[in-house]
């Protein structure tokens, strides 16, 4: 991306120094905001036609909008969360957080120390509004004066960071947990510098389940089956679900007691999972229509473990396949339709047989689509339960499934029991 051109023609636009423009660029673009999307808040920040803006208006929080340059607001400060972000090819020490009025709450990024922390009432002048996913953020920076007010303000929101998982959302920051470790492994990844140690895995709490992602490598604390209080985390968004990150700023503290993690998923209809959107566990239940091409035997690339065709990996090209086991299975209970997608753990139980029984089975038969039309003549036509991570998207969707157990009960007697319980 040709960053000085797009500054170049900013800056002619509104009159000012490219130099500036420039740098306000790169870091809105370091900060992952679309281009488009950075141009159009400097355009803001600045003024069309170089008028250098507008003097900052005091506003009530409920009252900011994108359209705003800059505001002043007195608020209460619900959250501080800090992270490490690259600007100009060095680290740099941001903080994040949510400010509060009786009028509403609004997301903050905060480019400087202002020294501020959650329960503060403060007055935030000059402070630059841009849009963020759709909604105003205040962006404080060097020409943002922050005043601590004597006077608390009463705010109909909690104060601080607590939260149960269930409550969380892309975008949270300064998020303080109290979860059962259920799932963790270290792995390597490529990260923006290059190879990344990182611990990943799955927390639970009495609420539910989400992904995590650890990028400072707390060994010591976070293991699978632990009990840990997590203070200053933040959340993405992983496969159109919450995720929970741990950072260097994080604190982490194993718990005297052990969080009881729900041991079941919310239960749903397939219709309303498709329309509620991606959810990370949930159980579904339906009937396997069919089997879809791409289940079976397959190959996977050694380097990314995409499925390959043809020796060919889409990002890493002619590769020596690694064999592998899935099934990816249309299940439908006449509110809609999902694919599920199982394992080779999971499809090895459908099987009936080992990777290697499959691998036997097509040559013996010069023919890998026997190990599919095996597969299907077990579970085509019956009802299964499937619980797992469901990633909704514009090309439908798709359950990861980390159970898929066959209904075996008789259907008379469901519908007894159901009847029964509507009665009563």
């Amino acid at each position: 991306m040709d960053i000085d051109s797009h500054a170049g023609e900013l800056a002619s636009d509104l009159g000012v120094e490219k130099q500036e423009v420039a740098a306000d660029l790169e870091t809105l673009l370091e900060y992952d905001v679309p281009l488009n999307e950075a141009k159009q808040s400097l355009r803001r920040k600045y003024g069309e036609g170089g008028s250098g803006g507008t003097a900052p208006t005091a506003a009530s929080v409920g009252d900011v909008t994108t359209t705003d340059s800059s505001v002043t607001v007195t608020g209460r400060v619900l959250t501080v969360g800090m992270r490490t972000i690259v600007y100009n090819g060095e680290k740099r020490t941001i903080s994040e957080g949510e400010i509060a009025d009786e009028t509403g709450v609004i997301s903050y990024t905060a480019w400087d120390a202002f020294g501020f922390e959650a329960g503060d009432t403060i007055t935030v002048g000059n402070a630059g509004v841009r849009e963020w996913d759709g909604e105003p953020q205040l962006n404080l920076n060097e020409n943002t004066s922050v005043t601590t007010e004597t006077e608390p303000l009463s705010v109909p929101y909690e104060i601080g960071g607590e939260r149960s998982l269930i409550d969380l959302a892309a975008g949270d920051r300064g998020v303080t947990l109290e979860v059962a470790v259920i799932e963790c492994e270290q792995r390597t990844i490529d990260g923006r510098d290059g190879p990344t140690d990182i611990l990943s895995g799955v927390l639970g709490d009495e609420t539910t389940r989400l992904p995590f992602t650890d990028w400072d490598l707390h060994t010591e604390t976070i293991e699978a089956g632990a009990s840990v209080r997590l203070e200053d985390c933040y959340v993405r968004e992983h496969r159109g679900v919450p995720s929970v990150n741990v950072s260097e700023f994080t604190t982490v503290t194993p718990l005297d007691r052990s969080v009881e993690a729900t041991e079941t998923a919310p239960t749903m209809e397939i219709g309303a999972a498709v329309a509620g959107g991606s959810t990370f566990d949930v159980e579904l239940t339906g009937a396997v229509l069919d089997v879809r091409d791409g289940s079976g035997l397959i190959q996977r690339c050694p380097e990314c473990n995409r499925v390959i065709q043809n020796g060919q990996c889409r990002s890493h090209g002619a590769v020596s396949g690694v064999d592998d086991l899935r099934v990816k299975a249309i299940l439908d209970d006449g509110t809609g339709t999902a694919t599920a997608v199982l394992d080779r753990e999971l499809t090895e139980r459908v099987y009936g047989g080992t990777l290697e029984d499959a691998l036997d089975h097509a040559r013996d038969a010069m023919d890998k689509e026997v190990v599919t039309a095996a597969i299907a003549a077990e579970i085509v036509g019956l009802e299964h339960r499937v619980r797992g991570s469901l990633s909704v998207d514009d090309y439908g969707a798709t359950l990861d499934a980390t159970e898929f157990e066959p209904i075996t009960d008789d259907p008379a007697d469901r519908a007894r029991t159901l009847l029964a319980e509507v009665d009563g």
